[in-house]
Formats: structure tokens, C-alpha cells, sequence
């Protein structure tokens, strides 16, 4: 049986890289004002997802799933803001 501390420290961690993966792209648009490369549906898809990995992590009890992706989903809504403003 896995150590639960050591799993919630590998799914932070996890989240963590997950939400670093998404920062270039929000600080190259926002430098740029440009999204042109960026399409609105893989926006709208990838924010729909964060949001049922939100509600899949109540669902669950999973703290760092719930709370990485709270963060997950801020980021993506700046991004969607980013690209209707730029798009």
C-alpha cells in the first residue's frame, strides 16, 4: 500500500508541472497580444476538462487533484480571456 502522504505529494507535484506547462503560453500571449495560434476549441475543450477533473476530485476526496486544478482552471480561464480579447 502506497504512503498517503507520498501520494499527495506526487499529485501536487504533478499538478504543479501541469500548471508551469500552461504559463509560457499565457505570458507569450499576453506579451505578443496575439492568440491567432491558438484555437478556441482546444481552449474550450482543455478548460471543460480541468473542470470535470474538479468535480471529479470532490467527487473523490482528492485534495492536491482538486486544488492543482482549481489553479489548472484559472490559469486556462485567463488564457480563454486572453484569446477573445487578442483571439
Amino acid at each position: 500500500m502506497t504512503d498517503p502522504l507520498f501520494a499527495e505529494i506526487i499529485g501536487y507535484l504533478a499538478g504543479i508541472i501541469v500548471t508551469v506547462a500552461l504559463m509560457p503560453q499565457i505570458i507569450k500571449s499576453w506579451k505578443t497580444k496575439s492568440t491567432k495560434d491558438i484555437s478556441i476549441a482546444w481552449t474550450l475543450t482543455y478548460l471543460t476538462g480541468i473542470l470535470m477533473w474538479i468535480f471529479y476530485g470532490l467527487l473523490i476526496g482528492a485534495t492536491p487533484l482538486f486544488v492543482m486544478a482549481i489553479v489548472e482552471a484559472l490559469l486556462a480561464i485567463s488564457l480563454l480571456v486572453l484569446k477573445l480579447r487578442f483571439g
